[in-house]
């Protein structure tokens, strides 16, 4: 997380709200020697914010070493984009980079094969319904034994979240104006990942959007 303060000034609901939205991270774990192991997950998080579900192949580094409890932390991204200093329409600015990011940090283990269905139909129908109007797919779509082959490949986890930190860097250390006018630039012209969502965060006040 970045350490000025100032772009920390989302609330912990926002900042879960955020990460349960986005429903995709970076699980980020230490194996025995210290060495980070990484893998892209897709993960279910409670509106709390207490419990994030996700599976993993059971061929994942990250699977071989969690036969017991592990702490770990999820790394979810936002919208990003660089900010060029022209844009402030001040004199001594430098370049930066604007982003929201959020990180669950807690304790992964692994549970019993037999949650997997429930955790797999939870996800799916989690995601299938923002593709509404769209007839939602269903696991039992699948001949039986093609399903159960693919759920002998994967593996179901639990992660107990101890602490959820938040980085909304959108330019709230600039003045107002310098501000919107580079958020009108970043809508224009930025280079990043959803610069256009990105500009529509700057504009806001509180840095939440």
């Amino acid at each position: 997380m970045h350490p000025n303060p100032v772009f920390h000034t989302a609330d912990s609901p926002a900042n879960i709200a955020f990460a349960r939205d986005r429903g995709f991270g970076v699980l980020a774990v230490s194996d025995e020697t210290g060495a980070p192991l990484l893998s892209h997950v897709p993960f279910l998080l409670s509106k709390d914010g207490a419990i994030a579900d996700l599976h993993l192949v059971r061929s994942n580094p990250i699977t071989r070493i969690t036969k017991s409890p592990r702490p770990v932390r999820v790394a979810i991204s936002g919208p990003d984009g660089y900010v060029s200093p022209d844009w402030y329409g001040l004199e001594d600015q430098v370049p930066t980079w604007n982003y929201v990011a959020v990180h669950l940090t807690g304790i992964l283990e692994m549970r019993p094969q037999e949650e997997l269905r429930d955790l797999l139909d939870r996800e799916t129908a989690f995601f299938e319904k923002r593709l509404l109007p769209k007839t939602p797919w269903r696991a039992d779509k699948m001949d039986g034994e093609a399903l159960d082959r693919m759920m002998r490949m994967i593996v179901p986890f639990r992660m107990r979240v101890d602490a959820v930190d938040g980085t909304w860097k959108l330019n709230q250390n600039k003045p107002d104006a310098a501000r919107l006018g580079a958020a009108q630039h970043m809508e224009a012209f930025g280079i990043g990942s959803e610069t256009a969502l990105l500009a529509a965060l700057m504009r806001g006040t509180d840095g939440q959007g």
